[in-house]
């Protein structure tokens, strides 16, 4: 029997008598699929199965349910039992006013036998088998099934996210190759989900949680992937090519148990029609994800603003130190705006030993937050709970403790510290109450109301655990839940080096990309030529990709920590470097922490940060986000007193450097229009009236950034060198025939041009006279500055 189920975006066609299933978004220029199939992976005993026969199927009513998703209209398919005795059941629900086709997969063992769970595979169309490791099927036995992009002369390409914190998210086009590490023994277990491929063909991605395959020429494409991460981690996989078109989505099993007379449920599978070139392609998925998860929309959360120690001393850290950088903070805080002194690795005895105290911390760290809130600024720590250094005393006391591998030994939790580090097993629960004991210790006991928790990868890998029940992802949620049930409400958590699913609606912030690093290229043990080429490495290239591509999530699941600005005259970043990593952290709008040594920072480096300083609330436009590897073109839509402008960046990451030209058609903005460009690093001001505004010899890695601001009769406000968006720093504007009012705002104490455009000159203040009606005024302001201009 077929069964249809439709709504706004979808028609679905399912035919339970060959475990098939198509979808036809409504949306022309969207992937259609063709006979997709589901499939179970299981183990019974030592042998391997694969459930993807045909059983006889109970085809439940059309039931509509409520949801957190509003209204769904819902049919579940029972099947089984099969010849060890299972019963699947999968349930497609198609919300009313969401353009969604969600579903989700049952597995029920009311037999006598545990098995364990593999690949739970939601969709596959175009590969033979469900597992490389699985008997390939003769083709003959079922139709393999297939995407197809409906409108000729299409480029398929993929959109691919990262498992965790520093792992690599970006766009790739069918010729490319995948990004990953080529250093898997060192450097794999913090970036790679062991349940997600790695290809290395043209043409053949992966991705985690979810994806877009889209057509970069018709500029339609599909989303695929999971509503959330807590039962298990999601994976998808691709092939681009078009002779041979392949698809799949599964939930990872993890190898574990399914006791006799119990069940084990998917998250939600999803997929949504994505335009392109829509302003928020990705926001309708991203705010169903918060609801999933139980985000929590705080509008009172701050963007933290601050310091911390780890790009300037690294390890190489102690009380003095910190000290040091608590006074100078203070003597910057009315200046800058500076609310948080975090500390960060290195005041730990070991990594695992989070009781006991490095050498250069002889009274601990709780003083230190009491010297840190004595001057009016919030303490932050950092602190690794679920990661093992081999020589800490935790490794030699608790043994039992650690994840370990079919062999009883420990897993390599990867290459941190100069060594190979172990990791707790946080299914085990005195190894659990051990890690969620030094969290609720830092935010309780030491009073650390802001806590960095990094290396969280360790909790998530593949090993022989005490609890074989449940998944990594599950075991990682609990053990989230746990932490922040222990650290209370009010504590601020930033996850760093952590799967993205099991944090959402836990964490305040997440870090969403590598490591930033005082040099360009990746480096290790000083050396760049091998490791250039490294995606998730340190290195500032590869901090601003994901700044990028994931800069739709910022305050939907988290706020987003870019991680931290470096300005300091003395490392190996060129100034161009520097404002591009400053452009990019102000523009995403997310975490802004400096990690110079900041009683050696000169003021015009100092500077930039200030002009950072309110970070950004609106979310920007990455134009780009699906056909460059490295998005370069980024729109930031204003609005003050003054009407409404707009922030264009645009980004030269070539290693020469290049001619750049704004384009307003390819910013969506109307060419026809006369507008106003003032760029911020240069201060060069021009009238743009043939849609195009060009920039030469931009230097390697740098990158321009325009305010426009439509040209409009009578006085207006053009831009400043106050703030990045040339604009936020406006707090009233009152324009009259000869005269202008204005208030203008900041964070502390800050000297530069403002340009205005006016009828006539200024009469009663100096000025310097751009030309096609343009004055740039030189202001100081110290918190506020009111100013009047009269004019002839």
């Amino acid at each position: 029997t077929m069964i249809s189920l439709e709504n706004s975006a979808f028609f679905l066609r399912i035919d339970p008598g060959r475990n098939l299933f198509s979808v036809e978004p409504r949306q022309k220029n969207a992937p259609v699929l063709n006979d997709a199939h589901y499939s179970v992976r299981y183990r019974r005993g030592h042998a391997w199965h694969l459930q993807d026969d045909v059983l006889p199927a109970e085809i439940g009513e059309q039931v509509e349910v409520e949801s957190l998703h509003g209204e769904l209209r819902t049919r579940t398919i029972r099947f089984g039992p099969n010849r060890h005795g299972l019963w699947f059941e999968l349930t497609f629900a198609l919300p009313r006013s969401l353009p969604f086709l969600l579903w989700r997969m049952v597995i029920k063992n009311p037999g006598e036998h545990a098995v364990e769970l593999g690949r739970i595979e939601v969709l596959r169309a175009g590969f033979a088998s469900v597992s490389r490791a699985a008997p390939r099927r003769q083709e003959s036995e079922y139709p393999l099934g297939d995407y197809t992009f409906p409108l000729k002369g299409s480029l398929p390409s993929f959109f691919s996210n990262g498992w965790g914190s520093w792992n690599h998210t970006g766009a790739f086009s069918f010729q490319d190759r995948f990004q990953t590490t080529r250093f898997g023994w060192f450097n794999g277990p913090m970036r790679v989900n062991p349940g997600t491929p790695q290809p290395r063909t043209p043409g053949h991605f992966a991705s985690d949680m979810f994806a877009v395959l889209g057509d970069r020429v018709h500029r339609g494409g599909l989303l695929l992937g999971f509503l959330s991460q807590i039962e298990h981690f999601g994976s998808v996989e691709v092939l681009t090519n078009p002779l041979t078109p392949a698809l799949s989505l599964w939930a990872n099993g993890d190898e574990t148990r399914l006791e006799p007379g119990g069940a084990v449920q998917t998250d939600w599978a999803c997929l949504q029609p994505v335009q392109l070139d829509a302003p928020d392609p990705l926001g309708p998925y991203l705010e169903a994800v918060g609801r999933e998860s139980g985000v929590v929309k705080k509008a009172a959360l701050a963007t933290p603003i601050g310091w911390c120690s780890w790009y300037q001393y690294f390890q190489e850290i102690s009380a003095e130190i910190i000290k040091e950088n608590i006074e100078q903070a203070r003597l910057l805080a009315p200046d800058i705006g500076l609310e948080l002194v975090q500390i960060d690795d290195g005041w730990q005895a070991h990594i695992g030993d989070w009781e006991s105290f490095s050498p250069d911390f002889p009274d601990g760290v709780g003083g230190l937050a009491r010297e840190i809130r004595a001057n009016e600024m919030t303490p932050g720590l950092w602190l690794a709970p679920f990661i093992v250094h081999p020589k800490s005393d935790l490794a030699e006391r608790h043994p039992e403790w650690l994840l370990r591998n079919a062999l009883r030994l420990p897993v390599n939790a990867g290459f941190v510290w100069n060594a190979f580090n172990k990791a707790l097993d946080i299914s085990q629960p005195e190894a659990l109450a051990y890690a969620v004991e030094v969290v609720r210790r830092a935010a309780k006991d030491w009073g650390y109301p802001y806590l960095k928790l990094d290396f969280l990868y360790a909790g998530a890998l593949r090993g022989e655990r005490f609890d074989k029940s449940r998944s990594r992802a599950r075991i990682l949620r609990t053990a989230f839940e746990k932490i922040r049930a222990a650290a209370g409400e009010d504590v601020f958590l930033l996850a760093c080096g952590s799967p993205l699913g099991p944090a959402i609606g836990l964490f305040d912030a997440m870090r969403i990309n590598a490591d930033v690093a005082p040099h360009w290229f990746p480096r290790f043990m000083k050396h760049e030529r091998l490791f250039r080429h490294e995606p998730d490495f340190p290195a500032t290239r590869n901090a601003v990709q994901n700044a990028l591509t994931r800069a739709p999530m910022h305050r939907r699941w988290w706020v987003n920590d870019p991680d931290c600005l470096l300005v300091r005259p003395d490392s190996d970043l060129t100034l161009a470097e520097v404002r591009s990593l400053a452009a990019v952290i102000g523009l995403t709008g997310g975490s802004l922490l400096l990690s110079d040594d900041l009683k050696r920072l000169p003021q015009d480096r100092l500077r930039i940060a200030k002009q950072l300083i309110p970070p950004a609330v609106e979310r920007p436009l990455v134009l780009d986000w699906f056909d460059e590897a490295t998005p370069g073109k980024v729109r930031l839509d204003l609005s003050g007193p003054a009407g409404s402008w707009h922030v264009l960046a645009r980004f030269n990451w070539s290693d020469r450097p290049a001619d750049l030209v704004i384009d307003l058609r390819e910013y969506h903005l109307d060419p026809e229009k006369k507008y106003i460009g003032r760029e911020f690093w240069s201060g060069k001001v021009e009238v743009c009236e043939n849609g195009r505004l060009r920039y030469e010899e931009v230097e390697p890695h740098g990158c321009v950034l325009v305010a426009v601001r439509q040209l409009l009769e009578g006085p207006q406000y053009v831009g400043s060198a106050l703030h990045f968006t040339q604009g936020a720093e406006l707090k009233t504007w009152e324009a009259s025939r000869n005269r202008v009012r204005f208030v203008l705002e900041s964070t502390g104490k800050i000297s530069g041009q403002v340009v205005l455009r006016l009828p006539g000159e200024p009469r009663n203040i100096d000025f310097s006279k751009i030309g096609l009606g343009m004055f740039s005024l030189p202001v100081t302001v110290d918190r506020r500055l009111r100013l009047q201009v009269d004019f002839l």
